[in-house]
């Protein structure tokens, strides 16, 4: 049975970082790109962010270029999404999801989220 879990969210200030992580079994990690979603309060759900199989690619939404870095470790079945300087539009809840047709196209596992709130 296939499980992701993330860990990591909560309440941070403006300016400030959270670190998630998304562990996963059940699955060979590397055989998968993995993506991190956002779904705002009343907004529909976006990719954040995504990752290669073995890392070489990566693709970022633009609002959070030069602040999110995403990165993998297959060894350890995890996937980690760094944040710097969060404003509080970055307030969701964020969600790890993999799949293996590409950064843009259909995930086929998810975990259940880990909410961010970032006050102003």
């Amino acid at each position: 049975q296939v499980q992701l879990v993330e860990s990591g969210g909560g309440l941070v200030q403006a300016g400030g970082s959270l670190r998630l992580s998304c562990a996963a079994s059940g699955l060979t990690l590397n055989r998968y790109y993995m993506g991190w979603f956002r779904q705002a309060p009343g907004k529909e759900r976006e990719l954040g962010a995504a990752i290669s199989w073995f890392g070489g690619g990566k693709y970022y939404v633009d609002s959070v270029k030069g602040r999110f870095t995403i990165s993998r470790d297959n060894a350890k079945n995890t996937v980690y999404l760094e944040m710097n300087s969060l404003k509080p539009e970055d307030t969701a809840v964020y969600y790890c999801a993999a799949g293996n047709k590409g950064f843009l196209a259909q995930y086929d596992y998810w975990g259940q989220g880990t909410k961010v709130t970032v006050s102003s």
